[in-house]
């Protein structure tokens, strides 16, 4: 099975992919956008289509007291969309940390600020599809 991870931001949607054994991600570009989020369900859907994908995994940023907020909902939100116009499984991972989490890879992978910036949320989409599939192989 082939996972398609994603890491939903304000202006850009990380977005990373794991191996066809659904073991390994990696980061595979970041999709810019305005908040017109359903533009991003039919490059998804392209996205999908091309790589065979099976299973999509959505960060869901909870807040750190477990609650749901406005970041949430706008995941539970995207989440509907993409699975009526793609119609296969979109699952929620817990998000916390995690691009804070890649900030710190890469940092100690010596990357300038300048170039973190730019892979940062298809990193944290990484992370948050590891986690995922870390989770599911337990």
């Amino acid at each position: 099975m082939r996972y398609l991870g994603l890491d939903l931001g304000s202006r850009t949607l990380g977005v990373a992919i794991s191996d066809k054994s659904g073991t390994i991600a990696r980061n595979l570009e970041i999709i810019r956008h305005n908040e017109d989020y359903d533009s991003l369900v039919p490059k998804v859907k392209e996205i999908v289509e091309e790589y065979g994908v099976d299973e999509i995994v959505l960060g869901y940023p909870k807040n750190m007291d477990n609650t749901v907020g406005y970041k949430a909902k706008l995941s539970e939100e995207f989440k509907k969309k993409l699975e009526d116009e793609i119609e296969i499984p979109v699952n929620l991972q817990d998000e916390r940390l995690s691009t804070k989490e890649a900030q710190d890879v890469l940092i100690k992978g010596d990357i300038s600020r300048k170039k973190r910036k730019k892979v940062i949320d298809s990193m944290a989409a990484c992370i948050i599809l590891e986690t995922y599939l870390n989770k599911k192989g337990k």
